[in-house]
């Protein structure tokens, strides 16, 4: 190679070296910037507004999809684990004492229904076994027996309340609550159980009531349900304010 052609060639890996981090460089200012942006953006809860707006562009998606005939997976019983994982213990104030425990339905303002755990018992049963999924990686097949939130509903004619957009639940002590939406809540499998493998529920578990809901992760199966209210604004929800998917199905 003569000596001008050679000339030509480090010139032009010199040209491409430059621009080649040049590039590099804008791309890293490019990343810095979004970064920094998101970090100082204005929060909604704890949680940077933009990143809340992704999160509900995901609950758009996923609850456009959701429909009463979209059914988890059920199992056999003998499928189900008899050694049941706890899913948090959030709410579970370590001094209740289930004879005292009655279930509250706001239905509206100045409007409370109280029920208790033996008038729960009395409608129809209905069991599920299911794959129940958590946010933090693990699931098991597992095996439960209550009255289903749409024969609830019925049952206790809050048809006019369940015409809201979403129901919120909270324990006891109002240390956990969750905001379903309606159609998740009113969807086929949703259960409000008081047994697991047919068994009375153990108070680690929710005694004596607990939500499962088989189309969302264990975030939204709240233990122990002290209060029921229903709105069309989404009621506050504890993961959801630090940041988790407020929808929160899969």
């Amino acid at each position: 190679m003569n000596p001008d052609m050679q000339s030509a060639t480090k010139a032009t890996i010199v040209r491409k070296t430059i621009a080649a981090f040049a590039v590099f460089a804008g791309l890293m200012g490019l990343g810095w910037w979004v970064l920094h942006s998101i970090a100082n953006a204005r929060k909604d809860d704890e949680v940077q507004a933009p990143l809340r707006a992704a999160l509900q562009g995901n609950q758009h998606l996923f609850g456009s999809v959701m429909s009463r005939t979209r059914l988890a997976k059920t199992y056999p019983i003998s499928k189900a684990e008899k050694n049941v994982r706890v899913n948090g213990k959030l709410g579970m104030d370590a001094a209740f004492k289930p004879e005292d425990w009655k279930l509250r339905i706001a239905r509206g303002a100045g409007d409370t229904l109280v029920i208790g755990i033996e008038d729960i018992r009395q409608l129809p049963k209905t069991e599920i076994v299911f794959d129940f999924k958590c946010i933090e990686g693990w699931d098991q097949i597992t095996h439960w027996g209550g009255v289903k939130m749409e024969d609830f509903i019925k049952a206790y004619h809050l048809e006019a309340q369940a015409q809201k957009a979403y129901m919120g639940l909270q324990t006891p002590d109002g240390a956990y609550y969750v905001g379903i939406d309606m159609p998740s809540a009113l969807h086929p499998q949703t259960i409000l159980a008081y047994e697991m493998n047919a068994q009375p529920l153990p108070l680690n578990q929710g005694a004596p009531l607990r939500l499962i809901i088989p189309v969302k992760y264990g975030i939204k199966h709240l233990k122990r349900i002290g209060l029921i209210s229903f709105s069309d604004r989404p009621p506050h929800d504890y993961w959801a304010e630090k940041g988790y998917d407020y929808y929160a199905g899969h």
